[in-house]
């Protein structure tokens, strides 16, 4: 089977079975039973019979609802990948924007990160990447989202931390430059697109009232950060309001709303209080 045909019949198939991005999947899936680069697919003359089969497996991993990252085990974040699988959430192009902003932040003023609910690691290691921090910590609760969190940050620099967000690293107290978090804050009764329900429930969901974890970050970030430290915190599309003012009421200035790639509202960033400090 050449290559061309493969694509167009995976596509095909994905898109039978209502997924949007049919076509561009098709690439990915094939790429990743061939096991080479998209850009390199042109190259290959053909899937032999044992390549077409496992391409019909994936297909109907994914067709079923599996991600097309938990099948590939890889996630693109920014400039890198991760690996993803069952157990941990998968970093999403949304919070590319958080990340981008937290590493903005860091090359204009180097200083101490800590990343809060880091499942993956991703914006973690994209910190270390892009950005030139003196140090990371990177803390998640869930052991099985934890493993992934330290496979992927070995040789990074970061330091992994299992623990609850609510009462991890107070020996760094005061000492903190910027803490940056994607914490659960869906609703349970809103619906989802199929490939977020494989994605662990508490990487999603916060515990009873879905701003639970955003004021949580607040009080964290509170308590971590140097004054002038600054905080990034994600949420959903109708929680920008309410978020910003649950950083104002937790005492941090310069409370700013940012949008995502397609200009939903994203994600909040503060200042801890001090003085005269330069303005985000």
């Amino acid at each position: 089977m050449t290559v061309r045909r493969a694509l167009d019949a995976a596509a095909a198939r994905l898109a039978a079975a209502g997924l949007p991005s049919a076509r561009a999947e098709a690439f990915t899936l094939v790429s990743h039973v061939l096991g080479v680069p998209v850009s390199r697919l042109a190259l290959v003359p053909g899937l032999s019979a044992e390549q077409a089969a496992a391409l019909e497996v994936v297909l109907d991993r994914r067709v079923a609802g599996e991600p097309v990252q938990y099948i590939t085990g890889i996630a693109p974040f920014r400039t890198t990948t991760v690996t993803v699988g069952p157990g941990v959430f998968i970093p999403r192009p949304e919070t590319e924007c958080l990340a981008g902003w937290a590493i903005d932040v860091l090359r204009f003023r180097p200083g101490r990160a800590v990343e809060l609910c880091a499942g993956s690691g991703a914006v973690a290691k994209a910190l270390v990447l892009e950005a030139a921090p003196s140090r990371v910590w990177a803390v998640e609760r869930s052991a099985a989202a934890f493993a992934y969190l330290t496979a992927n940050l070995a040789g990074t620099g970061v330091t992994p931390v299992l623990a609850d967000m609510a009462v991890a690293l107070p020996e760094l107290d005061g000492t903190i430059d910027l803490v940056v978090a994607n914490p659960p804050y869906l609703v349970r009764s809103v619906p989802l697109p199929p490939d977020v329900y494989a994605d662990p429930a508490e990487a999603l969901y916060a515990d009873g009232d879905p701003l639970d974890a955003i004021r949580t970050v607040a009080t964290v970030a509170a308590r971590l950060l140097v004054p002038g430290g600054v905080v990034g915190c994600e949420h959903g599309d109708d929680q920008s309001g309410a978020t910003c003012a649950i950083f104002t009421g937790a005492g941090f200035t310069d409370v700013t709303a940012h949008t995502d790639l397609v200009g939903r509202p994203r994600f909040v960033t503060a200042r801890w209080p001090m003085g005269d400090m330069m303005k985000m």
